[in-house]
């Protein structure tokens, strides 16, 4: 008769689970620091692994390559955690798009666009560093410009089927300007180089989009 199949317990599940979600974030925050200290180029999977306390082999197990390592950092600073859910569906971004003042929409996704900034403007300065390199960091420089360009085209969406955009402005355009005021070479611009605060870029952001857009 065969044995029966051991399975782990539910305890033992979590714990694991728990382990891994630790390992995780403390490889992506030596990431973080060793990227900005050194230079995405410059730092190997070794330097993380050491600066992490998390075996190389695990580190690979959990991210394959420096890339996923990098990939995982951009996608934790974007959102803000490391939960599973893309910033559009989280609800707090999702209810604005449906929010039906304009003005109210728009100070929102100000808001949005500047937390994200204060959390990628280092990384997102790596990530270019090393796009001009590396062709699968430029591949996912892309990637993370197609989706923050789509995220911005359906703000401009939302504006056009409430009947919000400045007569005779394109729904097209008005993806354009948003794209343009939102990026964040502006946010850098501004914040970084002409030292004004996060609060004040975000109150510029928000009534800079409302003259222009609606």
């Amino acid at each position: 008769m065969p044995e029966p199949v051991k399975r782990d317990s539910p305890s033992k599940s979590g714990r694991g689970q728990a382990r891994t979600r630790l390992a995780r974030r403390a490889v992506v925050d030596a990431a973080r620091t060793l990227f900005l200290e050194r230079g995405y180029a410059a730092t190997t999977i070794e330097a993380i692994s050491e600066h992490s306390d998390v075996p190389s082999a695990t580190v690979y197990r959990l991210f394959s390559s420096k890339l996923g390592i990098l990939r995982a950092l951009l996608d934790t600073s974007i959102a803000g955690d490391d939960q599973p859910l893309a910033v559009q569906e989280r609800p707090d971004v999702a209810s604005l798009f449906t929010e039906p003042d304009p003005h109210k929409l728009l100070a929102g996704f100000a808001g949005v666009t500047t937390a994200i900034n204060q959390r990628t403007n280092d990384v997102y300065r790596a990530l270019m560093s090393a796009a001009g390199s590396d062709p699968a960091a430029a591949e996912l420089l892309g990637e993370i410009q197609q989706q923050r360009d789509q995220g911005q085209r359906q703000i401009a969406r939302s504006l056009s089927r409430a009947h919000a955009l400045k007569p005779g402005l394109r729904e097209r355009d008005a993806a354009d300007l948003i794209h343009a005021l939102m990026s964040p070479e502006v946010y850098r611009l501004l914040v970084g180089d002409q030292g004004w605060t996060p609060e004040r870029y975000k109150q510029w952001l928000a009534t800079t989009l409302t003259q222009q857009l609606t």
